[in-house]
């Protein structure tokens, strides 16, 4: 159970409880609904009120915004974790490589989803706010509510929340530094494999050279927008695809996955406003590469 607990202000006296959770705690209106109709979702002095109760100042507002049940139901799967940062509402997570973050197809196969089911509180509930690829490793952050994956969201590709990857092409990529605007959709004929084409959706990716060795480009991967497999469809777009993508490119004897890593994020925090940043280094099936 996730509480929130604010102090009515002089400039609060005499506005409607429900307007200040929707302007001061950023609370969604449809999260707002499902307050009205919980037990103590919204209360003031500790008494529950209806979402018209018209606030004096020193009034206490409280709203609990934990998930009230889980979205869906999964069987936990104990695994070992790699958390970087952890606080009441947010976590970091260091991603492996060739595991799903949602459960796929394969009954046997296990997925991030239920790893963090069984690690998480059992009133938590995982919400991913950037998903990665199953066989992209590094950095994901993963909110513990509803209400505080909704608050990140507002945040992506903004100055609040940033993302570097680590990648490694085939050959020597030119020029060394550049943009790619270029728009992305599904192929035709696919329900999962896309590529740029004109009536896409606006993708953008900015990448940089940090060095070249055996036929192949450690790069810098800025994404601005976060369609699905941008940075892949990018690369493979401009004629150097990451090594050992299959989709976009080709199989590698040397990486069995494509070779994507999430290196670096930051963000600030939505309710305490700090600035959290966290690195993840190269794996080493991407630092043979280039070796």
């Amino acid at each position: 159970m996730r509480v929130l607990s604010y102090r009515a202000s002089e400039q609060d006296a005499g506005k409607r409880v429900e307007t200040v959770l929707l302007d001061q705690l950023q609370v969604s209106h449809g999260l707002l609904s499902r307050l009205k109709r919980r037990e103590n979702g919204i209360c003031v002095n500790g008494r529950r009120v209806y979402a018209t109760y018209v606030l004096q100042a020193g009034d206490q507002v409280t709203a609990d915004v934990g998930d009230a049940e889980p979205p869906r139901h999964l069987d936990p799967v104990r695994m070992d974790l790699a958390v970087p940062y952890e606080d009441e509402d947010l976590l970091v997570l260091d991603k492996p490589a060739n595991v799903p973050v949602h459960p796929t197809r394969d009954p046997k196969e296990r997925s991030l989803e239920q790893g963090l089911l069984a690690y998480l509180p059992k009133e938590a509930y995982p919400h991913f706010v950037s998903r990665l690829d199953k066989g992209t490793t590094g950095l994901m952050l993963v909110a513990k509510s509803g209400y505080v994956h909704e608050l990140m969201k507002r945040r992506l590709h903004t100055e609040d929340y940033y993302r570097e990857y680590l990648a490694v092409a085939d050959g020597t990529v030119t020029p060394a530094t550049g943009t790619v605007d270029a728009p992305i959709g599904l192929a035709d004929g696919s329900s999962y494999r896309h590529c740029v084409r004109p009536d896409g959706a606006k993708s953008c990716t900015v990448y940089e050279t940090l060095s070249t060795a055996n036929g192949r480009t450690l790069l810098r991967l800025l994404p601005q927008t976060g369609r699905t497999h941008q940075l892949r469809v990018h690369m493979a777009y401009l004629g150097y695809p990451l090594t050992g993508d299959w989709l976009y490119g080709a199989r590698s004897d040397a990486i069995d996955r494509p070779a994507l890593h999430s290196h670096y994020l930051a963000f600030v925090h939505p309710l305490t406003g700090e600035r959290i940043e966290c690195r993840s280094p190269l794996p080493p099936d991407m630092k043979n590469l280039i070796s």
